[in-house]
């Protein structure tokens, strides 16, 4: 994996939104938001589904508070009326009906005004799957005995239609992996 200074813009943003409450990372990997978020002098709350990235992000950010956990059960206790969570590539896993419930979860774990900053797969990913697979749902593949959903725009707007304003939708290309991937980099406000 190569440098991926995309948090770098939103700092700002960040910090103001976040006040006194920690930032939320869904879906932390090994602690590279994560030590951005840290370093910058945010507290950090995350987890990950993986067990070995959760021991890589405690033992490069002590800092933060990390667990092991699947963002389709409870968020974390302390959860709850924070001002920013962060979902970067980690929200393009489910079903539709999981993604919805997620989505509307985080929406509801942050105060009124509160933010989510989050990438997803875009469809125009080819190098990382969009190019399809076994196709489970409408642009929801089985990709290396993975499950992968891929996102247009209208779907971005359609699953973030209800209770968020969009502040800004971006389609994008990071180059953190060996070959480009194509992405949306979205932040979201909660609305209701």
């Amino acid at each position: 994996m190569f440098p991926d200074p995309w948090l770098d813009r939103w700092l700002s943003l960040i910090k103001t939104r976040s006040g006194d409450r920690p930032v939320l990372e869904i879906g932390c990997g090994y602690g590279d938001d994560t030590s951005i978020l840290a370093n910058a002098g945010l507290q950090v709350i995350g987890f990950d589904l993986s067990s070995e990235a959760v021991a890589a992000t405690r033992s490069r950010v002590p800092s933060a508070h990390v667990e092991q956990r699947d963002v389709r059960d409870q968020l974390p206790e302390e959860a709850i009326n924070l001002g920013v969570t962060l979902a970067s590539l980690s929200l393009h896993y489910f079903t539709w009906d999981d993604t919805v419930s997620i989505v509307n979860r985080i929406r509801l774990s942050l105060r009124h005004g509160g933010i989510l900053l989050c990438r997803l797969n875009s469809t125009e990913d080819k190098n990382f799957g969009a190019d399809g697979g076994e196709e489970i749902e409408l642009n929801y593949f089985l990709v290396k005995g993975k499950s992968k959903r891929f996102f247009d725009e209208s779907t971005l707007r359609q699953l973030f239609s209800n209770g968020w304003n969009i502040l800004s939708l971006e389609h994008i290309t990071t180059n953190k992996y060996q070959k480009p991937k194509a992405a949306w980099e979205i932040v979201l406000e909660r609305a209701l």
